[in-house]
């Protein structure tokens, strides 16, 4: 007998759902809808195949665009990075805060959302199939509309900054995006089936943000749809700009990446190994979920070419998914455990024990004297960083623009943060860290390619010609 003939059912209020579904970290989680009691309803256990839906969301365009791309700005503010994607019909531009490892798209459907082409993903389609959502929203109150909706999938769509999580409806519609030869943009290219799923939790996200963009390891992140509707390889790369004057982009496609100076900042990278860390990282998750955050391996850290002694046990993932070193474009600054984080400050502060110091600047621990440090074209003279990998001649090195943070007209500080003692995961590189640095992510290789500092080849991120030929 198949699954299919008796797929296991159990209708079960919300709260039910939370508490058997959901493995809970430090996080906060609700429905937009809570006042209301809504019924939900276990999905079954067989699955669809995966290219029935991909045909059903196959980009309608005689067209095949090699690439993609979305301009990628930086909120003053918050220190956010944050790209507009062109959704619905009417197309609008949906502004989304970008993370890195975030599932999937989300967005607040329930204040101003008008399309004529939005569709709810219905129980037991191979749309929830294919995102994995095993909850489905059977009854809820008062008028369909996008987000309520009876007989639909459900999600939990995760506020990175926040870390609170809500429970929301997987929908699709319309968007439009702009395709790229690698040096300027293209035509624009619709796909009209394109998942993403409703949240509400907008607090702590830049102002006139509705939701994120999630770039993460997930069958229905924005990278892995674009790759399906087109057929390109299940490559993007990032570019995020240290200007909030300028915006840096994000690629989906493999390269030429061609910058200022018809520099392609994907020739020769550095590559390493992706890790996966089998246990989820998000706020809230289904049991046995892995992360769709980015894992690399370091294996050591060295200033100005000496070996930090830190706790090597930090560094690799354990069973329950605590340790290892991820990326991230939600935290604005690289993140450390505390003792790697002390180890860090003490051989940093060490190096430069010739520049005088100043009261430290929160969340900073370790700040200078500006004036007694040179300029150079890679920024601060400082000691370089390496975050040595899979080998000790494979590492990416961190120079002054990228490690040293200038809080004042006088006053540097070295850009690293104290995470706490037991923190999930012992390393995150933080936005600062990679800006105006190529990161590639080959999910086919299973490998991340990095440049290092574009300013050593005089360009930034902040340098793509957004001019369009198209």
């Amino acid at each position: 007998m198949h699954d299919g003939d008796h797929p296991i059912t159990q209708s079960i209020i919300l709260v039910f759902v939370l508490d058997e579904l959901v493995k809970q970290n430090p996080f906060k989680i609700f429905h937009p809808m809570n006042k209301f009691s809504l019924t939900f309803q276990m999905a079954p256990l067989f699955h669809y195949l995966f290219l029935f839906l991909v045909s059903s969301c196959a980009a309608q365009t005689s067209f095949r665009p090699k690439a993609l791309l979305l301009p990628v700005t930086k909120d003053p503010s918050t220190l956010q990075y944050v790209t507009r994607i062109n959704q619905r019909s009417p197309l609008v531009p949906v502004p989304l805060t970008l993370d890195l490892g975030g599932q999937f798209m989300w967005a607040n459907c329930y204040t101003d959302f008008v399309s004529s082409t939005y569709r709810p993903a219905r129980c037991k389609s191979a749309q929830c199939s294919l995102a994995k959502s095993t909850a489905c929203s059977v009854e809820c109150p008062g008028a369909p509309k996008p987000g309520c909706n009876n007989n639909t999938c459900a999600l939990m769509p995760d506020n990175t900054v926040t870390r609170v999580a809500t429970i929301g409806d997987l929908g699709s519609d319309l968007v439009s995006i702009q395709s790229t030869d690698g040096k300027n943009p293209g035509q624009v290219v619709l796909v009209p089936k394109f998942l993403f799923v409703c949240g509400s939790a907008l607090d702590g996200l830049a102002r006139g943000v509705v939701g994120m963009a999630g770039l993460g390891r997930s069958p229905i992140s924005i990278p892995s749809q674009f790759s399906s509707a087109f057929s390109f390889g299940r490559i993007f790369a990032i570019c995020l700009t240290s200007s909030s004057n300028s915006p840096g982009v994000v690629f989906f496609g493999d390269g030429p990446y061609r910058f200022l100076l018809n520099t392609d900042a994907s020739s020769n990278l550095i590559y390493t190994p992706l890790i996966k860390n089998p246990v989820s990282t998000a706020s809230a998750y289904t049991q046995g979920d892995a992360s769709s955050e980015y894992f690399i391996g370091v294996k050591s850290i060295r200033i100005n070419d000496k070996i930090v002694l830190v706790n090597k046990t930090l560094l690799t993932i354990n069973r329950e998914g605590y340790g290892g070193t991820k990326i991230s474009t939600v935290n604005a600054y690289t993140v450390l455990q505390t003792s790697i984080y002390k180890a860090i400050i003490t051989a940093f502060g060490n190096a430069l024990s010739g520049v005088p110091r100043v009261a430290s600047v929160a969340p900073f621990g370790l700040c200078f004297n500006s004036t007694s440090l040179a300029s150079t074209r890679v920024g601060p003279g400082v000691p370089q960083i390496d975050l040595v990998l899979q080998n000790n001649d494979v590492f990416w090195r961190i120079f002054g623009a990228n490690s040293m943070v200038q809080v004042s007209e006088d006053v540097l500080c070295l850009g690293f943060v104290d995470g706490g003692v037991n923190p999930m995961t012992s390393i995150v590189i933080g936005g600062h860290q990679i800006e105006d640095n190529l990161l590639q992510f080959d999910l086919a290789r299973s490998r991340l390619g990095f440049s290092s500092s574009l300013l050593f080849r005089q360009t930034t991120c902040a340098n793509f010609n957004f001019t369009s030929n198209a």
